[in-house]
């Protein structure tokens, strides 16, 4: 479980969901299946919530109620697809779209932590480097004979740093309590889409996420404002979330896709193109893939953009940083020896 939801980390969904596939894919009946995922399963929770819907649907239960019972654990498009694909006799497509999607999705944060690992380990060293050498000067006085206790430096300097833990940690928890309280989303999806260079990587990777799922739920069967609401769920921010879910109102009175999402904000013209062509041409699914694919090729180079911008910024701020740290040692140098000749 993640720290900001009690359910499933997508790590653990990917190869359980990929498992089920395969082995209903072989013929293996589902409650076996469950039984030997559950079996090679390493994640205790998923483990566990694997045994109880075997155990729901050897009782008698379908598939879908045992999902619905899972529901703190399993994500809400999952419950959603296993049912309809049980219903409608297609549970092997649903599994094996199920595997691919949260693959995607698991590849799309490898991309971003991957491109923002370096700068992040940058501004981390930049911060302990530069804090230590901005306070050893400081501390260094020239006008003085009394000498340098190193020592009493490092206790000061480890003081400081453990109240700055303190102050993250504490900043950290509240950030957690409010993403639990369904507060944080809101906030830092309208932040992220507003600040550049995050707005442009904040869009597009909202909407490959948006587009992915509204394909797989479209392919399902499911109604079109179900899938609408359900894939801006998916998006992964709020502020996105909320500007697509007002084509729902349109669409249930009759509009096309088109038409509902002709006051969006979030849009980019790509996709309200990509969706008229999908639906003069009847292959909403498949078009619905290809402007995924596209927002997620966009996202990439917005992230690689991101990671350059920086990387500058931090050599430029470790260049102030050095900068002012020599400039204060001189002064500081020079002041005590002037005051020392005084």
């Amino acid at each position: 479980m993640s720290l900001v939801s009690s359910q499933l980390p997508m790590k653990t969904l990917v190869p359980m969901c990929r498992q089920l596939a395969t082995a209903y894919d072989a013929g293996i009946p589902i409650v076996q299946s469950l039984a030997l995922v559950s079996g090679m399963e390493r994640h205790p929770r998923a483990r566990e919530v694997l045994r109880t819907m075997e155990a729901d649907v050897r009782d008698g239960g379908t598939l879908a109620e045992a999902a619905r019972r899972q529901r703190a654990y399993l994500p809400e498009m999952l419950v959603t697809l296993l049912g309809v694909g049980e219903t409608g006799g297609r549970l092997d497509v649903m599994l094996r779209d199920l595997a691919q999607y949260y693959e995607d999705r698991l590849e799309m944060r490898r991309k971003t932590l991957s491109a923002l690992t370096l700068p992040l380990l940058q501004l981390v060293a930049a911060w302990f480097l530069g804090t230590f050498a901005l306070g050893l000067v400081r501390n260094l006085d020239f006008s003085s004979t009394r000498a340098f206790s190193l020592g009493n430096y490092f206790q000061s300097y480890l003081w400081f740093q453990a109240a700055a833990l303190l102050v993250a940690a504490a900043a950290a928890t509240a950030g957690i309590l409010l993403a639990r309280a369904g507060l944080f989303g809101h906030v830092w999806g309208r932040v992220a889409y507003s600040v550049w260079p995050v707005s442009a990587l904040a869009q597009r990777f909202a909407l490959a996420r948006f587009f992915r799922t509204f394909a797989l739920l479209i392919a399902s069967g499911l109604p079109v404002q179900r899938c609408i609401e359900q894939a801006a769920a998916a998006s992964g921010n709020a502020y996105v979330a909320d500007d697509l879910v007002r084509a729902v109102p349109y669409v249930m009175q009759g509009a096309s896709l088109v038409e509902a999402f002709g006051a969006s904000r979030v849009l980019t013209p790509t996709a309200r193109e990509m969706l008229a062509v999908g639906e003069t041409s009847g292959r909403l699914d498949h078009t619905l893939h290809k402007v995924a694919e596209y927002h997620m090729n966009e996202a990439t180079h917005a992230l690689a953009v991101l990671a350059r911008v920086a990387r500058v910024a931090i050599t430029l701020l470790v260049g102030l940083v050095i900068g002012y740290i020599v400039i204060s040692f001189y002064t500081n140098y020079y002041g005590g020896m002037l005051n020392s000749i005084r």
